[in-house]
């Protein structure tokens, strides 16, 4: 199995360059990578911001919504990337399409490199249950690729929220929820681990452990308080420290 996942927030220009390392030796060997774009409404205009970012990373990127037989296109192509937006759009379509069954034996059986960023690395998981996005459509299941064992919240945080009205104005506590009390609402029903990839992290799956890249990630488990782990820590399937 070949996985990389991220949480986005690559707004720096060293996060940029790490994201095009990270995904230029990803797909390295790859000659077509498909785009799958369904996490926003502009499957068209999306993907061409994508062809753009990644032209010269070695591997020629195609949106899935260019071919009329998506299922013909999972197996013919050499990688899939799973871009970031609404995971609920994401999961819809997904499921309208009958991909979630082929995505997944594409990796996990023929090992067919899987990139996901943002709602991409969320339906890495057996469910989109910790995604922060809002529910702006219906979903036929909540069941997603299950690729990896643990659940992944993108765009984690630890801690409280402070913000500013303006650019310079002074920094003001939030008090609404945290990232963590969200957490625990899904823990109430559910006992998978959650992994919180903090902004500019990635986990890249290698020799059977998740390394963690670019920044810290916490791992909270039902009933306990969660662990913060550095970047290049191994990780298990249990996320457990290997």
């Amino acid at each position: 199995m070949k996985v990389l996942l991220g949480s986005g927030g690559i707004r720096t220009e060293e996060r940029r360059i790490l994201y095009r390392n990270l995904m230029s030796e990803h797909f390295d060997g790859c000659k077509r990578v498909v785009f799958v774009p369904f996490a926003s409404l502009d499957h068209e205009g999306y993907t061409t911001r994508m062809q753009e970012f990644t032209e010269d990373l070695g591997y020629e990127l195609i949106g899935l919504h260019e071919f009329e037989d998506s299922l013909s296109a999972i197996e013919a192509m050499d990688g899939i990337y799973v871009g970031g937006g609404n995971t609920w759009l994401l999961v819809k379509e997904l499921h309208k399409q009958g991909l979630i069954e082929p995505i997944r034996e594409a990796v996990l059986e023929r090992g067919v490199p899987y990139a996901g960023v943002s709602a991409g690395a969320n339906v890495a998981s057996p469910s989109m249950q910790t995604t922060n996005d809002m529910a702006i459509t219906m979903v036929p299941s909540f069941d997603t690729f299950g690729i990896i064992p643990f659940q992944i919240n993108p765009h984690y945080h630890p801690g409280g929220i402070w913000y500013r009205e303006s650019e310079e104005g002074e920094v003001i506590q939030h008090f609404g929820e945290t990232r963590a009390r969200r957490i625990s609402e899904f823990h109430q029903i559910n006992d998978t681990p959650v992994i919180g990839l903090y902004e500019g992290a990635f986990l890249r799956y290698r020799d059977n452990n998740y390394e963690l890249i670019g920044n810290k990630a916490a791992v909270i488990r039902k009933g306990e308080e969660a662990i913060t782990y550095d970047p290049g820590t191994f990780l298990r399937e249990d996320l457990t420290t290997a």
